[in-house]
């Protein structure tokens, strides 16, 4: 009877001991949390938890096609793996986290990460060029940026935002500002701005102001005089090869006009700008050669002019670089600022970079941006050439240097100068510094015109003052010798004595003062 009731339990048991092996190896089931955008060279944290397992749990964060990235392990219980990573431009994928304990494995959830890159160099170009059309005509201006992902574009016209409802009436697509039929109420001044967003954190760049110019449909029968013309040129990488582009303009005057350019007196092209007054061409460019004198010429039915030579020699950038620091103090003698200028031999086209204790400040994001920079504390000016710390505070102290590269190769080489300490405490906010390094400019004094002459005359005082002491001192040094001569005479005479002898005395007296007189005058001579 006992052996009947164990066979009847006998698969109950199997089956408990089937559904006992089957748990234990049931997946794990991670979670993995992180960002699904980031900047370009900005730090994101990805983390990767499974909860109720008991530890130790070994995490793996894996990028696109399963690669393993990093490793974790949890050894408590309960605690998320962190994998910190610094975005590059490859960082951009899927991700996920593979955890692992004794007989069991879980993969997560997918993450993609965006990689957002910067607006930089942001410009407004125009269609046509320059942006000067007759009333009732079509212009196009763009929003254009030589870096940059992710953007989104705002307006200004005349310095205030462009909106739907703004007048006179603008048409937004894209990075476009759209005027289809132009009024006298669409001359003005406009820029744009070119940003991107990623977790409350803006990033934008701002373009320079470009002024449009509306004519009357009465004017489309007047010619202007056209100016003198102007000529500039630059270089550009193409392929294993450069080449160059000249660019001739004139400010004013009505088109058509005809510009033609000479190398070394010999015209090499010309063009008929019949929408504006610029034209380009292109030459032939060798960085570190003469390529000759090039003018500019320009033509109408009854005016024609040259512009000034300029030499197509394109000088790489080279020699020695070094950087001087300038100190600016209040009127209460406390440091407000410091400029830091980048000097170096040569370089026609120069990009200049700079460096704090050897991290790269502020790039090509805030190159030409006439809005707040992501650095309040640091500001460009002078092209680059100049670095202001326009607040100082601990933060700003480390080493500064700066390179520089020929701007028309990205891949060229970087000339660097010599890194310059630039200290920054609570003493020297205070005060003056008592002493300057021989690449810093000492703080400059200047006296006004009045204040040199006040000093002037206290000077002369003081030198009257001490002439006039030393007359009376030497006046009361000669009283005093006369005084001393005279009781030198009275007591050589005594109270009685025989006449014969008193008139012996006399002579003698009268001899011997006479002498002394003598010796007196010849000192007082």
């Amino acid at each position: 009877m006992k052996n009947l009731q164990t066979l009847n339990f006998a698969p109950i048991l199997a089956l408990a001991s089937l559904f006992i092996n089957i748990s234990g190896s049931i997946d794990l089931h991670p979670v993995l949390t992180g960002p699904h955008m980031a900047y370009l060279s900005s730090r994101v944290a990805f983390r990767c938890i499974v909860s109720d397992s008991s530890p130790p749990i070994t995490y793996e964060l894996m990028g696109d096609g399963g690669v393993p990235i990093a490793t974790g392990t949890d050894l408590q219980g309960d605690q998320p793996a962190s994998f910190f990573l610094k975005v590059a431009a490859t960082s951009e994928g899927s991700y996920r986290c593979k955890a692992t304990t004794e007989g069991s494995t879980g993969v997560s959830n997918i993450i993609k990460l965006s990689v957002v890159t910067p607006a930089s160099n942001t410009r407004v170009t125009s269609e046509p060029f320059p942006p000067v059309a007759y009333e009732g005509s079509r212009i196009v201006l763009k929003c254009n940026v030589t870096k940059g992902s992710h953007l989104s574009y705002t307006w200004f016209f005349n310095r205030k935002e462009v909106i739907s409802l703004t007048s006179p009436p603008f048409h937004l697509t894209g990075n476009e500002l759209v005027m289809a039929e132009v009024t006298p109420e669409h001359a003005g001044h406009y820029s744009c701005m070119a940003w991107s967003m990623v977790h409350d954190t803006r990033r934008f760049s701002g373009s320079t102001e470009v002024k449009v110019k509306v004519k009357g449909t009465n004017q489309q029968n007047y010619k202007a005089y056209v100016s003198k013309p102007k000529i500039s040129f630059s270089i550009f990488k193409e392929g294993d090869g450069y080449r160059g582009n000249v660019t001739c303009w004139s400010s004013r005057g009505s088109p058509p006009v005809n510009f033609s350019l000479s190398v070394d007196d010999k015209e090499i092209d010309s063009v008929t700008a019949t929408e504006s007054l610029v034209a380009w061409f292109p030459v032939a460019m060798v960085p570190g050669l003469d390529m000759g004198v090039a003018r500019c010429r320009v033509k109408t039915e009854i005016q024609e002019l040259m512009s000034e030579p300029v030499t197509l020699e394109v000088v790489p950038v080279g020699g020695d670089v070094k950087v001087e620091v300038e100190y600016f103090y209040r009127a209460d003698s406390r440091l407000a600022a410091a400029s830091l200028s980048c000097l170096f031999s040569r370089g026609t086209f120069p990009y200049i970079s700079w460096l704090l204790n050897d991290s790269v400040l502020l790039p090509e994001t805030h190159a030409d941006t006439q809005f707040q920079p992501v650095q309040p504390h640091f500001a460009l000016a002078n092209r680059r050439h100049s670095l202001v710390l326009t607040m100082l505070t601990s933060e700003e102290t480390g080493y500064y240097r700066c390179r520089v590269r020929d701007s028309y190769d990205d891949s060229g080489p970087w000339v660097e100068s010599v890194a310059v300490l630039v200290r920054v405490t609570d003493r020297n906010l205070n005060s003056m510094p008592r002493a300057t390094s021989p690449t810093e400019t000492p703080p400059k004094l200047f006296i006004t015109t009045t204040e040199a002459i006040s000093i002037a005359f206290c000077c002369f005082l003081l030198l009257m003052l001490a002439v006039g002491v030393a007359c009376v001192y030497r006046m009361f040094a000669l009283n005093h010798a006369h005084a001393q001569i005279a009781t030198t005479i009275s007591d050589a005479l005594p109270l009685s004595a025989p006449a014969s002898h008193l008139r012996d005395k006399q002579a003698q007296t009268t001899s011997t003062n006479s002498d002394v007189l003598s010796q007196t005058r010849e000192i007082t001579v």
